[in-house]
């Protein structure tokens, strides 16, 4: 929180960060399907601790280890299933009503992307496997119940092999990609959605509300990048893609008010060979170079008229 010191303009805050905890809910009796979920949380308190930097005096400062013991035993107090936005909340109001001297929460949350197995058609009952993108989120609480709460899809990485060209772009001395309405397109999707509830009170009560409407959300940003099983659909340019995305989110979710991508350009280069007497071997566009460096980067926000990120 923001202080006149001294003549002096003093922000400051602090927190734990990385606080890895995993949780396991077993059925009554042991037996029955299991779940299980691996967080990394990151917790900053904003507070009214300055004699700490200004008095010598800790007597204000909740200890970063109390932090990292509060994920543990607020974990093991939910005994239900419950999504990453439901603990970063719960967490985010703990130390906004436990501690007094705390005016704000900011809990972060990325949840490892284990999924339950499936061997020959059937989930087992308690085997997991890594999976890929991983499913991220962050809650500002503040004391008066105030809320501001974002998810996010990270690592989402996604590759088509047809459907893509890039032409019409400015051309001038130090151009040399050629136009093309035939490319591979591929990229590492990274989304962040802000919802909008503003307090605490306003939050759906239905299970694992967030966890529905996240793999809802990566439907739409699958359907959308790819188009229909069959034809597909073509994209003109990776930004192209990126607003329709935006667009269709905003458009099927109404509690979404922002929502912004970060679509890099994952190169696939059509591979030529040049022999000793200097003819160009060409593949027929069946062999390529992947390639993730350099790669184009390309980042948008589309938001309500109402609504900032």
């Amino acid at each position: 929180m923001a202080k006149e010191l001294d003549g002096f303009h003093f922000e400051q805050n602090h927190g734990k960060a990385r606080v890895r905890v995993a949780r396991v809910w077993r059925a009554d009796g042991g037996g029955g399907d299991q779940s299980m979920v691996e967080w990394s949380v990151d917790i900053i308190l904003f507070s009214d601790c300055i004699n700490a930097y200004v008095r010598d005096d800790n007597s204000d400062i909740v200890a970063t280890d109390t932090m990292k013991n509060t994920v543990y035993v607020k974990a093991k107090e939910c005994s239900q299933q419950l999504s990453a936005e439901e603990f970063a909340i719960l967490l985010a109001k703990h130390f906004t009503a436990f501690y007094p001297q705390v005016t704000s929460a900011v809990v972060k949350i990325v949840e490892k992307p284990w999924e339950r197995v499936n061997l020959n058609g059937q989930p087992h009952e308690h085997g997991f496997k890594l999976g890929n993108e991983k499913h991220t989120t962050e809650a500002v609480v503040k004391k008066s119940g105030g809320l501001q709460l974002t998810s996010g899809i990270a690592g989402l990485s996604v590759l088509k092999t047809t459907q893509s060209g890039f032409e019409g772009f400015v051309r001038d001395k130090y151009t040399a990609l050629p136009e093309t309405r035939e490319r591979m397109l591929a990229t590492e999707v990274t989304a962040i959605w802000r919802y909008t509830y503003d307090s605490i009170s306003s939050v759906p009560q239905k299970p694992l509300y967030f966890n529905e409407r996240y793999l809802d959300v990566k439907n739409v940003v699958l359907s959308t990048f790819f188009g229909p099983p069959k034809e597909g659909v073509y994209s003109a340019s990776v930004q192209s893609t990126l607003f329709q995305i935006e667009k269709a989110l905003l458009l099927r979710f109404p509690d979404i008010s922002s929502v912004r991508l970060k679509m890099p350009n994952i190169h696939f280069l059509p591979v030529n060979i040049s022999t000793k007497d200097n003819t160009i071997v060409k593949f027929n566009d069946d062999v390529y170079l992947p390639t993730d460096e350099p790669h184009g980067s390309i980042e948008a926000t589309l938001s309500r008229f109402w609504a900032r990120m």
